[in-house]
């Protein structure tokens, strides 16, 4: 019997539990926000949110709905915990990370409450393993704040752009330096490595960018240590949402598709570093070099979210 139609104990109540019939859709999720032993699950209604965070500086989210669980029941308005992330990851992977073809890992997890260990029942192939994973008190997390009316500046891009754009930059720079604006270069991406300055450009145009919407020019460099985490998410996500707001704070949304086509997002939050001057990036030149991207134009569609730009392309599929 699936975990999903399978009842709780008799009188056991939990605050929280779900069912997956893929662990693989949960765990490999987990893993694009895996740059910290530990997490902060949060569940309500509408699904489950774990969020990872390193010294107060960068803060990553793995949203996992509700409707992508065959079961999932919250019987609190909120239940929250921290975890080791490690610990869980290594459970959900205990049969291995690859499955054999046309069989998948089951999976139950339950949770009592504050102070109860977070409970994992796995079965794979009639064998059934039980993990209990000890929860604590949840940290304080950062609150970025990042409601649409105080975005600045915005623009959707494909994945695979973003992907080229990490392959090309020289990565040997301390800092991103990002420039987003309604007049050229538009979108640009820039490094100040050991050879020197790296720039790519994105025509608003470009047939990677679905979606452009710039307020006003804005120049921000975020460390690339705290970027780089992020590259997990970018390397499983079909399209990204970069987002800044009148701080330079950075919002990098990504859409993922799980192995049944359901989507899943990992949104990073950075905060700008204001301690690198361009004086100190100048210093650290020997030469300039400027990569231009060959990219096609096509017409830009109206600004969404990801998930409304998904639902209004699934619209016109059907037609």
């Amino acid at each position: 019997m699936p975990f999903s139609a399978q009842p709780p104990a008799s009188g056991e109540r939990y605050a929280l539990s779900a069912s997956l019939d893929n662990a693989r859709h949960l765990s490999s999720l987990l893993r694009a926000v895996h740059f910290q032993d530990h997490a902060t699950c949060l569940a309500t209604a509408s699904g489950l949110r774990v969020t990872v965070e390193d010294a107060k500086c960068i803060q990553a989210n793995a949203f996992i709905q509700a409707d992508i669980f065959q079961e999932f029941s919250v019987q609190e308005e909120s239940v929250i915990f921290r975890i080791s992330l490690s610990v869980l990851l290594d459970c959900l992977t205990i049969f291995g990370t690859s499955s054999l073809p046309g069989t998948s890992t089951a999976l139950r997890m339950c949770y009592h409450g504050y102070g109860y260990p977070l409970m994992l029942f796995l079965e794979e192939g009639g064998v059934v393993t039980v993990c209990k994973i000890n929860t604590q008190e949840p940290d304080e997390l950062l609150d970025f704040d990042f409601c649409s009316t105080k975005v600045v500046n915005k623009i959707i891009l494909q994945s695979e752009g973003l992907r080229e754009a990490f392959a090309e930059l020289d990565m040997t720079s301390e800092v991103l330096q990002i420039t987003m604006s309604p007049d050229k270069p538009y979108f640009r991406l820039s490094t100040f490595g050991n050879a020197g300055s790296a720039h790519l450009d994105y025509p608003r145009d470009s047939d990677l960018v679905e979606a452009f919407h710039c307020n006003q020019t804005q120049t921000n460099r975020y460390k690339i240590s705290l970027l780089k985490p992020s590259t997990k998410a970018l390397a499983l996500s079909c399209k990204v949402s970069i987002r800044t707001d009148a701080q330079g704070f950075l919002s990098l949304q990504y859409m993922i598709r799980n192995e049944d086509g359901q989507i899943c997002f990992v949104e990073y939050y950075c905060c700008p570093d204001e301690n690198i001057t361009e004086a100190e990036l100048e210093e650290k030149q020997l030469l300039s070099f400027q990569i231009s991207s060959p990219l096609l134009s096509s017409p830009l569609p109206p600004l969404p979210l990801l998930r409304r730009e998904e639902k209004r392309r699934e619209e016109e599929e059907k037609r």
